[in-house]
């Protein structure tokens, strides 16, 4: 199958924390051939990255506690548990934001970072492509509250073992798809990790 989009017509709807823009387009069918003009609202534009925080020598993770809009009506209102993250800036590298974000949110230094991969946090409404890590950190040092005020933010600090991290996740008390895929990850990569970041 060829691939093809073409984009009629771009509508920019709205611009505060988020931009909104409708979109009519065409694009290419499976069966051949072309749609017929759609309209589609887009969320603009995001590219974030994130890291799960771990010390290997603890066989710790550390994770914030923080407000989200998305979650208002879910479980404990809008408080959600999740690793460290933040917005790109343009020209910003994806390991700078993790490691500016460790500091900001978590009062936490990333001694190493090891690449998880990247994943569009929600292609049906956003323009927001994740790029996700694993961060070693010493979690003795990690607590309390963090944030940057002028940003509205207000972290709180949770240290977990791994395997209380396991049992939240299955739970239901950690939901967010970063907290998910990076802990699934570390499951996958724990031992290793042990190894390399334990010397």
């Amino acid at each position: 199958m060829k691939y093809a989009l073409e984009v009629i017509a771009r509508e920019r709807c709205f611009i505060g924390f988020l931009g909104l823009v409708r979109y009519r387009l065409r694009h290419s069918l499976f069966g051949g051939g072309w749609s017929p003009i759609i309209e589609r609202e887009r969320i603009e534009y995001l590219n974030s990255a994130a890291a799960i925080l771990y010390d290997a020598v603890r066989d710790q993770i550390v994770m914030v506690e923080q407000f989200r809009i998305g979650a208002l009506e879910h479980g404990r209102g809008a408080w959600t548990l999740e690793p460290v993250g933040g917005v790109l800036e343009p020209g910003e590298d994806a390991s700078e934001v993790v490691q500016r974000e460790a500091m900001e949110e978590a009062g936490c230094e990333i001694l190493d970072l090891e690449p998880i991969g990247a994943y569009h946090a929600s292609p049906g409404t956003m323009a927001d492509r994740i790029r996700l890590f694993c961060g070693r950190v010493d979690a003795a040092r990690a607590g309390g509250i963090h944030g940057l005020r002028e940003e509205g933010e207000d972290t709180r600090v949770t240290v977990l073992d791994t395997e209380q991290a396991i049992r939240e996740l299955y739970s239901g008390r950690i939901d967010t798809a970063a907290a998910i895929i990076a802990i699934q990850w570390l499951l996958m990569n724990r031992d290793r990790l042990r190894v390399k970041w334990n010397r």
